[in-house]
């Protein structure tokens, strides 16, 4: 899994950030199932999702600051 770089989600509207952020928790959820239970390989990306989590947080939150 690649990381998401902050200047390509700073590009995204604000709805489209919140999709992002649904769709990202989601799939963190369901790999540390998959974790938990030994069927997920890619261990490595579950630190990749959270760090992608708190970078789409970080946006939305500088963006309610400025409004």
């Amino acid at each position: 899994m690649k990381a998401r770089k902050a200047k390509d989600l700073k590009e995204l509207s604000d709805k489209e950030l919140m999709n992002l952020l649904d769709e990202s928790k989601e799939t963190l959820a369901r790999q540390r199932i998959q974790n938990s239970l030994k069927q997920l390989t890619d261990t490595a990306g579950l630190n990749v999702l959270r760090k992608d989590i708190a970078r789409i947080q970080t946006i939305i939150n500088e963006r309610i600051q400025v409004k």
